[in-house]
Order: C-alpha cells, then sequence, then structure tokens
C-alpha cells in the first residue's frame, strides 16, 4: 500500500469514528433526532420487545435538495407471499393485504422511503407497491425505481418500462431514479448510451418528472470510478452501493473493489450513499455462532440485524439503508433500531470488525437471495438451497466427520432440514448445469458449480462419507 492510500484509510477511519461519536451533524448529512435506544426484555431470538414510538425515527437531509429522508428505508424486493410458488405460473403470489400492513405500519412510524424496481419479486414488486401507496398523500412518501432494462435493451423496449413504472406505480413523478445493476463499460453502454436512454433520463430530471437522479453499482473499481468522473458526463444526486461489516475491508465477492472505497469515494465527492444489502440477504440477520457471541457478550438484548444497520447508519454520507422487511417482525425488530437510532462507539465498531473476520473461517455462498437467478427452467429454487446450506455452516451443525461425537444428529438434521425447506424436485441434484442462471447474479456467484458442491456433499452424508469437498 502507497503513502497516499494509507493516508486515505486513515482519514476514512478518523471520519468514521467521528460519526460514531456523534459530530456527524457537521457532516454532509444531518442526522436529527439522535439518541441512545431504550433497551427492551431479551427473546431467545435476541430481539428487543416493548412499545415501539411513532415519533422517534431518525432522518437525514439530502444536501442535494433538502429532502427528510428516513434513515430506514423499505426495499421492496422481498414482499411477502401467499405461497412461494403461487398460482401465477412459476411466479409469485405476493399477499396485497400484507403488504398494505407493512406499509401502513412503517409510515406511521416514520418509514418515508420506498425501494423498488420491475425485476423485483419476478416482475411484480411495481404493482402492488403501486397499490399499498395509493392509498397514501403522494407526499408524504419518496418513491424510488430503476430502469431495469436488462432484458429490454432498445429504446422502445427501455421507454416502455419507464411508462410501465410510471402507470404501475400510479404516479406522475419518481423521487428518486436509477440507472439499474451497472458495473462495466459494454453494458452501460449498451443499456444507457447506444440507445438513448441516457439522454432521456437526463432530460426527464429537466422536466422534473425525476427529481433525484443516481445509479446502483454492482462490478468492478474501474468502471466506478469513470462513472463518478467527469468524463461521464452525469452530475449524480446519489449513488446506490452494497454496504455492510462484512464487506467493509473486504474485496466484494462480485467485485474487485471494498465497501470501504466505495464509500470514501462517495463521501469526498459529497454525493449521498444510499445502502443496500446491509445484512448481506439476511445473512448477518443469522451470523455464524462465533460472530453472535461476540455481540451477545457486548449487548445481550440486541438483534444481530441490529448491529449490521447500526454500522450502516454510523456513516454520515449515508441517507437512507434499505431493509426488505418480509414480515411485520422483521420491520418491528428494525424500527426498534432506527426509533431512536444510536451510533455504534469505538468498542462497538471494533467487535463487529472481529466478527467480520470470524465470516471468513467459513466457506459460505455469497447470495443475497435477490432472487434475479429465478425462475430457474429446471426447477431449482437456487436462493432456498443456498439458504440451507449456509444456515448450517453459520450455525456450527454441520456434518464434518463421521468420528465427531455430533456426527449422526447433525446429519440426520442436515438432511431433514434440506428435505423440508426444499422440496425435493428443487434441490441441487436436478441442476444440468445449463448455466442460463449465473450471467444473472449480479454477485457473480459461479451458480452451477456451487450447486454442484452442495449436491455431492449431501450425497455424500447421505451414503455416509462424511465432509468431501465442502
Amino acid at each position: 500500500m502507497n503513502e497516499k492510500e494509507n493516508q486515505n484509510r486513515t482519514t476514512s477511519r478518523r471520519r468514521f469514528l467521528r460519526g460514531l461519536g456523534g459530530t456527524a451533524a457537521a457532516a454532509s448529512l444531518t442526522l436529527t433526532g439522535c439518541k441512545p435506544a431504550k433497551k427492551g426484555p431479551e427473546t431467545d431470538i435476541g430481539v428487543n420487545s416493548g412499545e415501539i414510538p411513532t415519533d422517534k425515527m431518525e432522518y437525514r437531509v439530502n444536501p442535494k435538495n433538502g429532502d427528510r429522508v428516513s434513515l430506514l428505508g423499505f426495499g421492496c424486493m422481498r414482499l411477502p407471499l401467499k405461497s412461494k410458488f403461487g398460482s401465477r405460473e412459476a411466479e409469485y403470489a405476493i399477499d396485497q393485504e400484507a403488504v398494505n400492513d407493512l406499509f401502513d405500519y412503517a409510515i406511521a412510524h416514520g418509514v418515508n422511503y420506498f425501494d423498488t424496481s420491475r425485476r423485483y419479486c419476478r416482475g411484480f414488486s411495481e404493482e402492488f407497491v403501486g397499490n399499498a401507496l395509493a392509498r397514501h398523500d403522494r407526499k408524504s412518501y419518496f418513491l424510488a425505481t430503476k430502469m431495469s432494462n436488462q432484458a429490454m435493451r432498445s429504446r422502445e423496449e427501455s421507454l416502455l418500462v419507464y411508462r410501465e413504472s410510471l402507470e404501475k406505480l400510479q404516479t406522475d413523478y419518481f423521487d428518486y431514479y436509477l440507472f439499474h445493476s451497472i458495473g462495466k463499460f459494454d453494458v452501460y453502454k449498451e443499456r444507457y448510451l447506444d440507445n438513448g436512454i441516457k439522454d432521456f433520463l437526463l432530460k426527464e430530471r429537466e422536466a422534473g418528472r425525476i427529481r433525484q437522479l443516481g445509479w446502483s453499482f454492482h462490478g468492478e473499481k474501474a468502471f466506478f470510478d469513470f462513472m463518478m468522473s467527469p468524463e461521464c458526463g452525469i452530475d449524480w444526486d446519489f449513488v446506490q452501493i452494497q454496504l455492510n461489516y462484512a464487506e467493509w475491508e473486504r474485496i466484494q465477492a462480485r467485485a474487485d473493489v471494498t465497501t470501504r472505497y466505495l464509500y470514501d469515494k462517495l463521501a469526498d465527492l459529497k454525493i449521498p450513499a444510499i445502502i443496500m444489502e446491509p445484512l448481506l440477504g439476511g445473512r448477518l440477520a443469522s451470523p455464524n455462532f462465533k460472530a453472535k457471541e461476540l455481540m451477545k457478550q457486548m449487548r445481550p438484548e440486541a438483534s444481530y440485524a441490529s448491529w449490521a444497520f447500526r454500522f450502516a447508519g454510523s456513516l454520515p454520507n449515508v441517507l437512507t439503508i434499505l431493509s426488505g422487511m418480509t414480515y411485520m417482525e422483521h420491520l418491528q425488530d428494525n424500527l426498534r433500531t432506527f426509533c431512536p437510532f444510536e451510533p455504534l462507539n469505538d468498542a462497538e465498531l471494533e467487535m463487529l470488525a472481529e466478527a467480520a473476520k470470524t465470516m471468513e473461517q467459513f466457506n459460505t455462498v455469497n447470495c443475497t437471495g435477490c432472487e434475479y437467478c429465478m425462475p430457474c427452467p429446471y426447477g431449482l429454487d437456487i436462493p432456498g438451497i443456498f439458504t440451507h446450506f449456509n444456515k448450517c455452516l453459520n450455525e456450527a451443525n454441520f456434518p464434518e466427520n463421521p468420528e465427531s461425537a455430533n456426527y449422526k444428529k447433525a446429519r440426520r438434521e442436515y438432511l431433514i432440514g434440506f428435505d423440508r425447506s426444499v422440496p425435493a424436485l428443487r434441490q441441487a441434484n436436478h441442476c444440468v448445469g445449463c448455466e442460463l442462471c449465473r450471467p444473472k447474479c449480479p454477485q457473480s456467484i459461479a451458480i452451477p458449480a456451487e450447486m454442484q458442491r452442495i449436491d455431492q456433499f449431501a450425497e455424500n452424508l447421505r451414503l455416509e462419507r462424511g465432509k468431501a469437498g465442502i
């Protein structure tokens, strides 16, 4: 590491610690209502209980236009379902009543930022989000969606994506609009330059139908640097990045860059950061048993998810943190973290750094559960397979060696749990290696190879050969 890079890292850490110490009000984003969180009784999963105040939500003021945005944002990638595989062929059967209840409760407790996309929930998210939000005053919330033209790249198709979003969301303007999921020059050129969509979106911002224009990053450091440079030719209002304590110092699986680098770059340019995947698709809501022990020792009553949210929220240049809250219990636990919000102190920051190190010891699959890979043409439940595998690793409930004391019990629980969580016809052994899923994955997971690894492990267990090729 050269001297300049070392100075930047030191400056970044000081900036971060200043935010932790409560001086973030001097930063580019203004914090309001920051008070110590009340502690409630612990449950078996470490979630606080008790009444949630309706007037203690933490807000950040967007320096670009003065929007007062809730630090907790509602991510609409994982809406509640009536059944996972519903009547609309292989698509979701979203529970509109449950969505309405979640949104009503969130708004009543101060949440005012809702983020969706035409790609979320197999293409149905915008429709159900629009139905739920149409029941509220349009000026009471900020609505974000994206130019998700991955499969519709021509100008005519991309314009259709834009118009359909307006229609489904039942609005005539977007508060926050994004160039969706880009990280490579060739993809950016095809989806936004060759078809003129970049110029179209800039004109829509000029006309006021887009109030704030940004982009979401999944990709290479060189591309990120280009997009943030004058050469790109766009004055960005915000950027959406994946940020969490597990990847703060570690190269992200899908890229050649750390979260710290992305955040520092945006902070230096005074461009607000919107945070996605603060829980890494839910994995940080139930981390490995070693990380759990560290967290429980420091704050026994806190949920594991709250640590991840407090990490992201303690950074002063963060405008809002998106969380996909499928169940009321998720929403309530998150609200307790943000109503009011308590930044991390130095000791807690050091503990999370230690927790992040423990995660490098576990050979989990870096799946965030976005379901961009779905539906699988051969019927696999790809996220479900990864979720069960990761869960067993994180909980140390993993059959490693036939000679170990708990092998028989762990073997039985893994196989039975796998069959219960993923139907037999949707398990890894049905993967044919067609590779159709791989280019769709924003985390760049080699999905067929991981399916083969997990299938081989399960097969070895069935034959009682123990640990092999985990």
